[in-house]
């Protein structure tokens, strides 16, 4: 018995000569499968932005695509009913985790797993969207970066005041598909209130409605206008700008694109920068942290463009207190 024994594991030790050293390397070093999640459609200049800071975050941790990471990417191409058959499609692969990138993604990453961890790489505010009860323990299987959209916007109003004086009346365009456009109008509504604006808020499920909100501003005589954060309103931003143009309207926006795109002023937080801090998040629960256990992190970085070229054409002088404050100025 003994000498079968000896045989057997003088067996295994050859077998395990022969098994080239990069197959038993690579074989014990499979590399880590997650998914990534997003509205938008690649061939926007403005996503491969983010999906680029995204992979630089995980290079930096370590992680390269391709080799010690897989990532499956499912983009909705701004059509955002597509994305709960994505999420579906990806809970299926059974990947480690799922980057979910905006909050319409988030609220169908949600609705398609309850146990595949979720980071949101750049979501409205979790709590008031019901993404998770505690930021600081978010006890469910959602964790990541979450935007302040409502003091987002609150801090917008502001600007806008002390850019433009005399502005009473302020449309608003809103998309009520997305789950955290609600909580930001609330919030946009009671600051507005308090700078002693009029708000008119407009919504705007899709492309097509976004001529038809423009009219309505038309029809009661809006003197500036404000977009919250969303998918389909970002998407559209050339369109959005070149109306507000028309019209005669300045606007300030929550992301710098529609500053780039023609708009008169953007502040809010840099989203590549969260793409590349969601890598962090990604790292500590491939790792086997829960993401219950890591606490909902809020934006650091935040970016104020002013659009002189924009504010010659409507006719606008943008103080030098404001320009002063700008982290970039478009000439």
């Amino acid at each position: 018995m003994r000498i079968v024994v000896v045989l057997i594991a003088a067996a295994l030790v050859v077998v395990a000569a022969s098994v080239p050293r990069g197959l038993a390397a690579e074989s014990a070093r499979r590399p880590a499968r997650i998914g990534f999640l997003s509205p938008s459609s690649m061939s926007d200049p403005r996503t491969r932005t983010f999906v680029e800071a995204f992979r630089q975050g995980m290079r930096e941790l370590g992680w390269v695509e391709g080799r010690s990471l897989t990532i499956e990417y499912r983009w909705a191409d701004e059509r955002t009913e597509r994305l709960l058959d994505l999420a579906r499609e990806l809970a299926r692969l059974n990947v480690a985790l799922i980057v979910a990138s905006t909050s319409p993604a988030v609220q169908a990453a949600k609705q398609a797993t309850t146990t595949i961890p979720i980071v949101m790489s750049n979501a409205g505010d979790a709590v008031a969207t019901g993404f998770v009860s505690n930021i600081s323990h978010p006890e469910a299987n959602v964790t990541g970066l979450s935007m302040m959209g409502g003091e987002l916007v609150g801090k917008q109003l502001q600007i806008l005041k002390d850019a433009v004086p005399g502005i009473t009346r302020v449309a608003l365009l809103w998309n009520p598909t997305n789950a955290s456009n609600g909580p930001q109008l609330l919030q946009a509504e009671a600051a507005a209130r308090a700078l002693g604006f009029r708000l008119q808020p407009l919504e705007v499920r899709a492309a097509a409605e976004i001529e038809t909100a423009f009219a309505a501003i038309a029809r009661e005589r809006a003197g500036a206008v404000v977009a919250l954060l969303d998918s389909t309103l970002v998407a559209n931003r050339s369109h959005i700008t070149e109306l507000a143009a028309r019209y005669r309207l300045p606007g300030i926006y929550g992301l710098t694109d529609y500053a780039r795109a023609g708009g008169l002023m953007a502040y809010g937080p840099s989203v590549p920068d969260m793409h590349r801090r969601a890598a962090a998040y990604v790292d500590k629960i491939l790792k086997g942290s829960k993401p219950g256990d890591l606490p909902i992190e809020q934006p650091t970085r935040f970016e104020f463009i002013v659009n002189v070229t924009a504010a010659k054409s409507l006719g606008v002088t943008i103080p030098p207190s404001i320009l002063a404050r700008a982290d970039e100025v478009i000439q």
